[in-house]
């Protein structure tokens, strides 16, 4: 049974899930200067917990908004909300583009997998060799839409498919079959296939990590409950993660960051359950800040209070 949800919560439930991470780092994983790694890789900080940098690029005239997320790592709802008065589909030569490539690492421990369902998005903390620089790897994914809720909860991954075939539960062919379109029993390998090239599967039963054919719901809550990856993304993980990778799948849709400099920063997403911020939850976070801080701090309650109204996914550097 999984807990009631809290916004500061960690929810915490024995699952048991697959995940994967794949291989194009592997030229790579020796550099230790982030700028030399894949987007959305980072070497892990060494004070602090937050990784990587909000820039601009200018737009072109073909591009939209979605070819333009994820060619940085970004996905839908995390590149709507940094421009929000920028057209998805015809953003406009020349329209300079924000993308939000700075992360607030999740409060868990850095191991195997951890998906913020709050956030959208999967960290990867591979193991590395002796001497070797810890990094963790972030990805835009697709969850779980209403009344399909991703479950939450620790677990781990159990086996990798490459090239699956998609067996529709009988609820999608039950809804099927209600539209007069009957779905097949079975979908085999191909460009019609909503698993893409590459499955994780997860210890939960029904319940996997995988490509997909339609990347633009990456960043999105349209699935039913399974975990979307970009067909790149996916294929670039699901070589490197061992079977039996601890899966960590949270729920925070509340993050406070400190970077190198001890600077303090908050962030936050609406929650999967709706649940709105209230006086309760704005004292939860000042105290976190005044914990870190080790007393009293400068933190602004209204400051904080807009954020969490806002609910936007951006970082704000607290005054």
């Amino acid at each position: 049974m999984i807990s009631q949800y809290h916004p500061l919560r960690r929810i915490k439930q024995v699952c048991v899930s697959s995940v994967a991470l794949g291989a194009w780092l592997l030229a790579s994983t020796a550099a230790a200067d982030s700028s030399e790694l894949p987007k959305g890789h980072f070497p892990l900080p060494e004070q602090g917990n937050m990784v990587g940098e909000v820039y601009t690029v200018t737009a072109s005239e073909e591009g939209t908004l979605m070819d333009i997320a994820r060619a940085h790592n970004v996905g839908y709802e995390e590149i709507r909300m940094a421009n929000p008065d920028t057209s998805l589909w015809v953003p406009g030569e020349g329209t300079e583009v924000t993308i939000p490539g700075q992360f607030i690492l999740p409060d868990e421990a850095r191991t195997g997998i951890v998906i913020n369902v709050a956030e959208l998005r999967l960290y990867y903390y591979p193991e590395v060799e002796e001497g070797e620089t810890p990094r963790v790897e972030t990805y835009p994914i697709g969850i779980g839409r209403d009344a399909y809720n991703t479950p939450l909860g620790i677990t781990e991954t159990t086996m990798r498919l490459e090239n699956p075939a998609w067996y529709p539960p009988e609820s999608i062919r039950r809804e099927a079959a209600e539209r007069g379109d009957p779905a097949p029993s079975v979908v085999p390998p191909g460009a019609d296939n909503p698993l893409g090239q590459y499955a994780i599967l997860l210890d939960i039963p029904g319940y996997l990590i995988h490509g997909t054919n339609q990347p633009d719901g990456i960043g999105m809550r349209a699935s039913r409950g399974c975990i979307r990856m970009h067909p790149e993304d996916i294929e670039a993980v699901f070589w490197r993660v061992p079977v039996g990778t601890q899966v960590n799948i949270i729920d925070s849709p509340i993050k406070v960051g400190w970077d190198a400099a001890e600077r303090g920063y908050v962030q936050a997403f609406t929650a999967t359950d709706e649940t709105a911020y209230g006086m309760d939850t704005l004292l939860d976070v000042v105290g976190l800040i005044e914990h870190h801080e080790g007393g009293p701090s400068s933190a602004d309650y209204e400051q904080v209070r807009e954020v969490l109204e806002r609910a936007n996914g951006q970082i704000v550097p607290l005054t």
